[in-house]
């Protein structure tokens, strides 16, 4: 393949990254909050019982939040470590996300033009933690920089290209 040319625009990125966030986040994040909810109405029950009926308040903590709401909780953990594991193995396999297909950009070595590996894709996703401790600024690098990288996609050796 080469060298690769026509980066990626930083506004394709960021609607790719929404995408991605969307369909990793969605059904876990409702399930989270229903359980959340759940856990916290019952918390509230306690709340409703006067000060000094002291029945009413052991009745209530000992009924507790029901079991489906961590349930929920969990499940919807697993889902979003799936989910994120899922675009992982994309992203280092073909280069692309589901998002990133959408808006035909791929994330590719930059000495190379291959796909990352599932490795080098893992290691470029925890080195977004240096995009976000200088205030975030390495998120927006790409908007100045040549290569339209971040620091992140500099200290693995990437890029975000353009596909056909």
């Amino acid at each position: 393949m080469g060298m690769p040319t026509g980066y990626a625009s930083w506004g394709a990125r960021l609607c790719a990254m929404l995408i991605d966030g969307l369909i990793v986040g969605l059904v876990p994040g409702i399930l989270y909050a229903i359980g959340i909810g759940m856990i916290t109405s019952s918390a509230s029950e306690i709340n409703s019982c006067a000060y000094d009926d002291y029945n009413c308040r052991a009745e209530a903590a000992s009924a507790g939040p029901p079991t489906i709401a961590f349930l929920l909780v969990g499940i919807a953990a697993l889902a979003a470590m799936a989910g994120g594991i899922f675009m992982l193995i994309q992203e280092g396999n073909k280069g692309q996300t589901i998002g990133k297909k959408a808006m035909s950009i791929r994330v590719v070595r930059e000495d190379t033009g291959q796909p990352l590996g599932f490795g080098m894709a893992l290691v470029r996703r925890l080195a977004h933690f240096l995009d976000s401790i200088a205030c975030y600024v390495g998120w927006l690098w790409p908007l100045w920089d040549d290569k339209a990288q971040t620091f992140a996609d500099k200290a693995v050796g990437s890029v975000v290209v353009k596909t056909q």
